[in-house]
């Protein structure tokens, strides 16, 4: 076998890291769009509104977005680290870097299909960013951090921006839903908001159980879920229901972490997992 196959060349590692970097630089482009400072229309008030706080049963509330901000930092965090010579030939970059790169365009790309009021196009780019976000989390599973540090910057804003996403799927399928005039099979909207909140929960255990109990996406799909039951105890949207169940979700969520991480005989603090 030739060296070429079983080795990588210092340029395609410096091609990967360029990726990562410009496409930080296109997400964030993207971010300052959608937060309407730089000429575009706030999220929440785009595409009619459909996304806003009161649009849909399982809108989170309006101060939920802040997360927003910690997993753009983590983002460049993230996209400066891997810059650094010590990162250039390591493993888990090389398995992370691409599929960190692609969430960002996908990311970008749904705030545009937003602005642009595209909303059925904004499910499938959001569907697709969460399957990415699951190939990365995987892949920083099989990759074990080299320090704290590492673990911080790659496996925790990886896990918050994949928890946070997860929720946001469930939301932005229900706002194309209510915007295209879906009545709901003659259920009555509280029960979807239920049902969604608990399929929310457990796609956010679910992720928890095979990540072995990583913080950092059930404390982003737990922030999520807290935010729903928020919104529908003050919002226009007034529902117990759903609030209850958006908090039994979260319950779940953080009892399913519980006994993952404690079966695992709490290896976390030692071994560097966010």
């Amino acid at each position: 076998m030739s060296t070429l196959a079983v080795t990588r060349s210092p340029g395609a590692d410096t091609v990967r890291q360029a990726t990562v970097a410009v496409s930080a630089i296109i997400a964030l482009t993207g971010s300052f769009i959608g937060s309407g400072a730089a000429g575009g229309t706030p999220i929440a008030e785009a595409a009619g509104g459909a996304l806003s706080a009161s649009s849909t049963q399982v809108a989170p509330g309006g101060p939920a977005f802040a997360i927003w901000s910690v997993i753009y930092t983590g983002l460049i965090a993230y996209a400066v680290w891997q810059l650094l010579p010590a990162q250039r030939s390591a493993e888990r970059h090389r398995a992370l870097g691409y599929p960190v790169a692609l969430s960002l365009v996908l990311n970008a790309a749904w705030i545009l299909s937003i602005q642009f009021d595209a909303l059925p196009l904004s499910v499938p780019i959001i569907a697709a960013l969460l399957a990415v976000l699951v190939w990365a989390f995987f892949r920083a599973l099989a990759h074990r951090p080299t320090s704290r540090v590492d673990a911080v910057i790659t496996d925790g804003t990886i896990g918050l921006y994949l928890g946070w996403v997860t929720v946001a799927t469930v939301a932005n399928i229900a706002a194309l839903l209510t915007a295209s005039g879906f009545t709901g099979f003659g259920l009555a909207p509280e029960a979807w908001g239920v049902t969604l909140s608990l399929v929310a929960g457990v796609i956010a255990a679910l992720t928890a159980v095979r990540g072995r109990g990583r913080l950092a996406p059930a404390l982003a799909s737990s922030w999520g879920l807290a935010w729903i039951a928020a919104a529908r105890l003050t919002g226009p949207l007034f529902s117990t229901p759903t609030a209850v169940a958006a908090l039994i979700a979260v319950a779940l969520v953080i009892a399913t972490v519980v006994v993952a991480r404690s079966r695992a005989g709490w290896t976390a603090p030692r071994s560097g997992r966010a």
